[in-house]
């Protein structure tokens, strides 16, 4: 039942995993919410994700081990990090903060802000799942870190003690490349080392969001594709929304979930923190046998994910405007880089081939709360984590905008910071 003080009706904007998460608990809420869509649902970074539910990992992007790529690997297609030269004057602007914040002492103030809602991912998936319309999350037993040669694992398991001494615990054993082929045949004779990350999971991120998005209908929710807006006007106490085809709505609230393209509604609203897109890239191939769980190559950042009779290899960061076409290079650098690593996988029969924009903020936290008008709302900015991070950010944004009363887990995430 909606709480006597709390608004009576809601619009999300993204129909991505943060917008339907909102969605969902405002709706377990009592609130009337629509969610608007300009392309499809899942159409963003959801779809073609690497779907691990790893809040273990989930540590901020701006750290500094990425400052040791160097100038040349990041303008290198086939680097894990890429960013084309350009003189884009938002580009720079973010690549100088984003290196002001790769300091240790802002990363671990930053991981500090990080740390509850990586206590409670897990647990928001649970909720959701009471929806019993959920496609369910599958425990990554195991999930594999695999490397060619131990000395190789050092960078890994410094950031674990790192993650230790900041309050968050992650369970992980070592193993040799036999012990690891025992668990994941998949991985060739070049694996020499693992560590096994205990207590994480995975899903089929595509699959979640849309079943996501009809647990929502389910519960009288409505979500209407091929909708964009365009404009957002605060009016009173409430907020009316205009479309491209100039269509208007009134609502109580507004919530703004879209993704890389989140600073073009929400700049007029104070908030002034850029959101670029770090696109990734994924691709599925026929796998035999199937891995049981995720493996991970982080010499390359690429991350792969069974699904059913396929496995999804996904990785890459590519600081580049969110609409630019797929760049096969990288597809191509994926490739190159695993194709000694894996076993048993046809990497030349390559379907889904994709690229999605995760939206990073050069802080490396998100932008969750009510920005200068109380009728709108942001909830974006979670770079790689948006999928994992996504049904915890919807549970506390929703109790924020219902309550009037800011959980503290928020507090870091001012979007107007």
């Amino acid at each position: 039942m909606r709480e006597d003080d709390g608004p009576g009706r809601v619009a999300v904007v993204g129909a991505g995993m943060l917008g339907l998460a909102t969605a969902w608990f405002l709706q377990r809420r009592g609130v009337e919410v629509t969610v608007l869509e300009r392309h499809h649902v899942a159409a963003g970074a959801s779809w073609g994700n690497a779907g691990w539910l790893t809040p273990g990992l989930a540590t901020p992007l701006p750290e500094p081990a990425v400052l040791r790529y160097g100038v040349r690997a990041l303008l290198d297609p086939a680097s894990p990090v890429y960013v084309p030269f350009t003189a884009d004057r938002d580009l720079l602007r973010f690549l100088a903060s984003f290196t002001r914040h790769s300091t240790a002492t802002r990363w671990r103030r930053a991981m500090a802000a990080l740390i509850p809602l990586n206590e409670r991912a897990l647990p928001a998936f649970d909720l959701l799942a009471e929806s019993g319309a959920m496609v369910e999350t599958r425990e990554a037993i195991p999930l594999l870190a695999a490397y060619r040669t131990p000395p190789e694992m050092q960078g890994l398991l410094e950031e674990l003690d790192h993650l230790r001494a900041a309050g968050q615990r992650v369970e992980h054993d070592l193993l040799t490349g036999d012990q690891a082929r025992e668990l994941a045949p998949s991985l060739s004779g070049e694996i020499g080392a693992a560590i096994r990350l205990h207590g994480q999971r995975f899903v089929d991120a595509g699959a979640y969001v849309q079943a996501l998005a009809a647990a929502f209908r389910l519960g009288g929710g409505t979500v209407r594709e091929g909708v964009e807006v365009t404009e957002v006007r605060p009016r009173g106490n409430g907020v009316t929304v205009v479309g491209a085809d100039g269509a208007r709505e009134t609502f109580d609230r507004v919530v703004l979930a879209t993704g890389a393209g989140l600073g073009g509604l929400a700049r007029e609203f104070g908030v002034r923190r850029l959101v670029l897109a770090g696109r990734g890239y994924s691709f599925s191939v026929p796998v035999d046998p199937t891995p049981t769980g995720p493996i991970y190559f982080p010499r390359h950042r690429v991350a792969c994910t069974p699904l059913g009779d396929r496995l999804r290899v996904a990785g890459m960061m590519e600081l580049r405007g969110p609409d630019a076409p797929l760049d096969r290079r990288r597809i191509a650098a994926i490739v190159a880089a695993v194709r000694p690593l894996l076993s048993g996988v046809d990497l030349d029969a390559r379907t889904d081939e994709w690229v999605g924009s995760r939206p990073c903020t050069p802080d490396g936290l998100p932008l969750v709360g009510v920005t200068a008008s109380p009728q709108v709302w942001t909830a974006g900015g979670h770079g790689m984590w948006g999928i994992t991070l996504g049904p915890v950010t919807g549970q506390l944004l929703a109790e924020a905008i219902v309550t009037g009363r800011t959980p503290p887990e928020l507090t870091p995430l001012d979007p107007l910071r």
